[in-house]
């Protein structure tokens, strides 16, 4: 691979973010709300675990996760989507990862790999469909496939869920893979069970896959949001479908590393081929604990409430500020700051300046036009809701206070 595509992997976010505050001293003491880890003590299960499979630590995990670990998420899938038992096999539809980062990651490469077989053309680069903004690793698993990244804007005016279906034909027909998160990271926005059954049988239609970025799908505050599942059980299977999900959001544990994927049988077993050559395993007794967390739905629970009374604090502070909205679910604010500072890295310099409080520009979520060199991002910044309480209510003073008065 050439340096000029290397060099488009060099525009990672939280680098920028650094140079940008370079020099830069807060007036307050610091709080940082620029990244999505989660901030609160992990659930009392985990530690007990970890110590009594202690032993574990001395032995190779088990390349695709332990049985227990993966007939845990098995069921966990069919309780959450209201499928019935035995549903998803453990054994074909399941494999554990280390965190979803890493199998996002590479199943842009499988799929890239797959799409070239089958369209037996190599003047033509299959495509890889990206929401812009995003989860920078969409983007780089496209660049590091050889793949051309083709980006969808997802913007206030559609919902901020892009409109892959008015892609052309010859685009759709040569697309590998198209990423969906929702709850979207870093927007908010939450797809509709028509929207994401509509998006898998245009999967199916072009035979591409559809990788469903789960991550924040349990810290809700209304409805559980839609998922691949509830797609797949609508046009009756898993076919061209993965979803990935994690402990990090769902049971604050981002320490552990225990994420999965799960869906269609015949992309699963060469996408843990390819995790054979290049994937991490996570370490035993750190299944095990997450084992015992996919099991207990009480510390989820309690999470989401937690995480709900953050999302009210940030409302109480900021609602009625322009560009203000609350999120759907996640625990992201996404808000628009360019009538008050243009764009989203003027707003977070003032932020860090005057409030001591650290945000990531929306323009380093996404990446901007070639030609105008403008982003859907740029207008924004985006807040983690990840603290105490407390420390959020700080928080939301202090941006509240610079964002009236600028």
């Amino acid at each position: 691979m050439g340096g000029s595509r290397l060099d488009l992997l060099k525009n990672f976010p939280y680098r920028r973010l650094n140079a940008l505050l370079e020099g830069l001293e807060p007036s307050h003491d610091p709080l940082l709300l620029q990244i999505g880890e989660p901030q609160d003590a992990v659930p009392d299960l985990v530690l007990p675990t970890v110590n009594a499979h202690a032993g574990l630590f001395g032995k190779y995990p088990p390349p695709n996760g332990a049985p227990d670990y993966n007939e845990a998420v098995a069921r966990w899938i069919e309780a959450r989507y209201g499928l019935g038992a035995g549903s998803i096999d453990p054994v074909t539809q399941v494999t554990a990862l280390c965190g979803t980062r890493e199998g996002l990651f590479q199943a842009a490469l499988m799929a890239v790999m797959r799409k070239r077989e089958r369209m037996r053309d190599p003047g033509v680069a299959p495509a890889v469909l990206v929401p812009n903004p995003m989860y920078h690793v969409y983007f780089g698993g496209a660049v590091v496939g050889d793949a051309e990244p083709v980006l969808l804007n997802a913007t206030a005016q559609n919902g901020f869920l892009p409109d892959y279906a008015g892609l052309p034909e010859s685009v759709l027909d040569r697309t590998a893979i198209c990423y969906l998160c929702t709850p979207g990271n870093p927007t908010g926005a939450v797809a509709s069970r028509d929207a994401v059954r509509d998006l898998l049988a245009l999967a199916r239609k072009h035979d591409f896959v559809l990788a469903v970025d789960e991550c924040y799908s349990e810290i809700w505050f209304d409805t559980p949001p839609a998922g691949g599942f509830d797609a797949a059980h609508d046009l009756g299977g898993t076919d061209n479908l993965l979803v990935f999900n994690s402990l990090s959001k769902r049971s604050g544990s981002p320490g552990l590393r225990c994420g999965f994927v799960a869906g269609d049988p015949a992309l699963m077993e060469p996408l843990t081929l390819l995790r054979s050559y290049g994937g991490a395993q996570v370490p035993g007794a750190l299944m095990a604990a997450g084992t015992a967390l996919w099991r207990d739905e009480e510390h989820a629970e309690a999470n989401r409430r937690r995480y709900l009374n953050l999302v009210e604090i940030a409302d109480h502070h900021l609602a009625g500020i322009p560009g203000y909205r609350k999120p759907e679910a996640g625990f992201f604010l996404w808000i628009d700051v360019s009538a008050q500072f243009g764009d989203g890295e003027a707003a977070a310099k003032q932020l860090w300046a005057k409030a001591g409080v650290k945000t990531l520009p929306g323009r380093y979520m996404a990446r901007p036009d070639p030609v105008t060199d403008t982003s859907p991002g740029d207008p924004y910044i985006r807040i983690a809701l990840v603290h105490d309480p407390e420390t959020v209510g700080e928080a939301m003073t202090r941006i509240g206070a610079v964002l009236r008065g600028a």
